[in-house]
C-alpha cells in the first residue's frame, strides 16, 4: 500500500515535465483525469489490501488436518466460554451478587459505625466531659472486661448489700479473681448524699468501701427521683473506667446468677447494638400521687395508652456501642420519672436489637427452683408484686440454695 501511494506521489510530481515533451500518438490526461486516476487507483489498492489480508487469514502456513482440528477446537471452547458467561448473567446469578454486595455493604456500614463510636468514646475520655469519678477514670487508659455489672443501691440498703455478698456477689480475692480471669466485673453503685462536705452516710459508706473494695462511686446525689439520672452517669462513668462488651445494671434486692448472665450475654457479643432484658410496655400512669407516676403523660399519647416496648428495670443489659452512646450525649438525654422508661426512651429512636430475655425475670421459689430441676437456670429471680425480692435480706439466701447455679458455674461459663 505503501508502494502504491509512493508511486502515485511521484507520478504527479513528474507531471510538469511529461507536459513538456510532445505526445506521441496520444493527448496528455488532465488534471481532474488525474486526480480521479490517483483516487481510483487508492480505492483499488484498498480493496486489494483488504482481499489480501482476508486470504492471509484465512490461510495458514501448514493447511494440516491437525491445525484445522485445533482450529475448530478453539473455536468450540471459544463458543463455550459464550456460552459459559451467558450463564453467569443469569437473573437468579444478578440477584445472589446483589444480595452479596448488600450485605457486605452493611457489614462495611456497621465496621463503619462500630469505628466512629470508638473514636468518639475516645474523645469523650480524653476531654474528661463527664467531671467526678468519670474525669479521673478519663485519665487512665480504661481496663479491659467481658461484662460490667452495676448494682445500684442506696445509702439505707447496707443489709441488702451484706445478703448479696453472702450468696452471688464475690468477695475480696474472688472478686478480683474473676475480674482477671473472666473478665466480670461487679459492683456496687452509689454517688454521694448531698450533705455539703460530706455527712455521717457519706463517711459510713467510705468505712464499708474500705473494707470491702467492691463499690463505683458517682459524682451523683442520691434520690429516689433522680434514678434517671443515676443511670445516665452510671453507663458514663463505667465506660471510661472500663472497656467491656457488655454493661449491666441490675437492682440490690435481686438474685443474679452471674455464669448464667455471662453465657446468655456471650450469644450476642457480635452483635453492635443489642439491649436485653424482659420487655414490657406498662401503663402510663396520669393520676398524681400513685407510684410510677409519669407527669410527662401528655407526651406519650392519650390518657390510657401504653409506653413503647423497654426492658424492665430490675435488671437489663446493653452493649458497648450503646453505653457509649449514652456517655457521650449524656447530658442531653431526656430524663422521664421511671428510670427504666428513659433508658428505653434513649434507645428506642436507635438501630438497636431489643432481645426479651424471660430467663432474666423468673419469679422466686417454687418457679425458678422447678425450671433450674429441668436444666433451665434462670438468669435473675424476683417478684413481680415488690419489684424485687419481697424481703430480701432474710430470703436471699433460701432463693440462692434453691435457685443458683453452683460456685463454680461462672468460672465454666463462656466469655
Amino acid at each position: 500500500m505503501l508502494q502504491l501511494l509512493r508511486a502515485m506521489m511521484a507520478l504527479t510530481e513528474r507531471q510538469p515535465q511529461l507536459e513538456k515533451k510532445p505526445a506521441r500518438g496520444r493527448a496528455p490526461l488532465s488534471g481532474k483525469a488525474v486526480a480521479a486516476l490517483c483516487v481510483t487507483s487508492f480505492v483499488v489498492g484498498l480493496l486489494l489490501s483488504g482481499n489480501v489480508s482476508l486470504m492471509s487469514a484465512s490461510a495458514s502456513p501448514s493447511s494440516s488436518s491437525t491445525d484445522s482440528a485445533d482450529s475448530d477446537k478453539s473455536i468450540r471452547v471459544s463458543g463455550c466460554d459464550n456460552e459459559r458467561k451467558l450463564g453467569e448473567n443469569h437473573p437468579k446469578d444478578l440477584l445472589n451478587e446483589v444480595s452479596r454486595t448488600h450485605q457486605a455493604i452493611q457489614s462495611l456500614d456497621k465496621a463503619v459505625s462500630t469505628l466512629e463510636m470508638e473514636m468518639a468514646v475516645e474523645r469523650a475520655r480524653g476531654g474528661g466531659g463527664g467531671g467526678g469519678a468519670a474525669s479521673m477514670a478519663s485519665s487512665r487508659t480504661p481496663q479491659k472486661a467481658f461484662v460490667v455489672v452495676g448494682i445500684n443501691t442506696a445509702f439505707t440498703s447496707k443489709k441488702r448489700r451484706d445478703s448479696l455478698r453472702d450468696t452471688w456477689v464475690p468477695r475480696g480475692d474472688k472478686l478480683r479473681k474473676l475480674e482477671r480471669e473472666k473478665g466480670i466485673v461487679v459492683r456496687f453503685v452509689i454517688g454521694h448524699s448531698g450533705t455539703p462536705g460530706g455527712g455521717a452516710l457519706d463517711r459510713a459508706l467510705d468505712a464499708e468501701e474500705a473494707e470491702t473494695r467492691d463499690f463505683m462511686r458517682l459524682d451523683h446525689a442520691e434520690g429516689y427521683h433522680e434514678l434517671s439520672s443515676k443511670t445516665r452517669t452510671y453507663f458514663t462513668t463505667a465506660v471510661a473506667t472500663w472497656d467491656a462488651d457488655f454493661y449491666v445494671k441490675v437492682d440490690d434486692d435481686i438474685h443474679l446468677n452471674l455464669g448464667m448472665l455471662a453465657s446468655r450475654l456471650a450469644k450476642h457479643r457480635t452483635r453492635p447494638r443489642v439491649y436485653v432484658g424482659c420487655m414490657k410496655s406498662g401503663p402510663v400512669l396520669s393520676q398524681k400521687g400513685v407510684k410510677y407516676h409519669e407527669p410527662e403523660y401528655w407526651k406519650f399519647g392519650d390518657e390510657g395508652n401504653k409506653y413503647f416496648r423497654h426492658a424492665t428495670g430490675q435488671i437489663y443489659a446493653i452493649s458497648k456501642d450503646l453505653a457509649a452512646y449514652i456517655s457521650i450525649n449524656q447530658p442531653i438525654l431526656h430524663r422521664f420519672a421511671n428510670e427504666d422508661v428513659s433508658l428505653g426512651a434513649w434507645l428506642i429512636g436507635l438501630e438497636v436489637e431489643h432481645v426479651d430475655d424471660r430467663s432474666m425475670c423468673c419469679a422466686t421459689p417454687p418457679d425458678c427452683e422447678w425450671k433450674k430441676r429441668a436444666g433451665n437456670v434462670c438468669v435473675a429471680s424476683f417478684d413481680w408484686s415488690c419489684s424485687g425480692v419481697c424481703k430480701s435480706v432474710d430470703r436471699m439466701r433460701h432463693i440462692h440454695k434453691a435457685c443458683g447455679e453452683g460456685e463454680g458455674a461462672v468460672w465454666n461459663a463462656a466469655t
